[in-house]
């Protein structure tokens, strides 16, 4: 294995999360008077912290959010998580792989602790996500593109980071890849490969990555 840690985003990557999510932050921004679409959800927030919204719709209008907007959005992704969530094709073999090859692995994402959670119990997938292996955003200063969250995690899990290979489907979360030095594997399933350039491989299918690690 050329790595010490897999390092995994978690919407999009081991989740598939992000139709489901920026489907209902579209639909919530264009109540509130900020008329989004689909693809405006996707373009401007996908693989960002909560932060990053409040940031934009500061910076593009001069008003502020509601101060409950981050409770009634997460109340309403949870709500659809628990109706139509399910794992990314393919990743309960990557990590069953991984753990059979004792390779350390973790995840690292701009979402909460609590929708983190949410997404893994209703998909299964925390059998494989103890919260000793669980980092977000809510644990540094700053998110996405920033480099933080992955230094963070790789402290945490005592790895340097030239020893780690983060995977992800955002723009945003390969910028804070290449900044915190490690390299990292775009996922292409959702987000086209031109948008991933600065990755150092690009994938579009989870049973190619275990090829890609060795």
């Amino acid at each position: 294995m050329r790595y010490d840690l897999v390092i995994f985003d978690n919407d999009g990557v081991l989740v598939d999360s992000e139709p489901i999510s920026n489907r209902l932050l579209a639909a919530y921004l264009t109540e509130l008077g900020h008329p989004t679409s689909y693809e405006d959800s996707i373009r401007d927030y996908m693989g960002s912290a909560t932060h990053r919204i409040h940031d934009l719709i500061l910076e593009r209008t001069g008003q502020r959010l509601p101060v409950d907007f981050d409770e009634v959005f997460h109340t309403r992704v949870f709500a659809a998580f628990e109706r139509e969530l399910r794992p990314v094709p393919g990743v309960t073999g990557v990590l069953e792989k991984l753990a059979a090859d004792g390779v350390p692995y973790c995840v690292a994402s701009s979402g909460s602790h609590a929708r983190i959670r949410v997404g893994h119990r209703t998909t299964g997938l925390d059998r494989w996500f103890p919260k000793e292996r669980i980092f977000s955003s809510e644990d540094v200063g700053r998110g996405k593109p920033a480099p933080d969250l992955f230094l963070h995690a790789a402290e945490r899990m005592g790895v340097t980071p030239e020893r780690c290979v983060v995977v992800e489907d955002s723009p945003l979360g390969v910028q804070a890849a290449v900044a915190a030095g490690m390299d990292v594997y775009g996922f292409t399933a959702m987000t086209p490969a031109a948008k991933l350039t600065r990755a150092g491989q690009l994938f579009s299918r989870m049973d190619q990555l275990p090829g890609l690690l060795v």
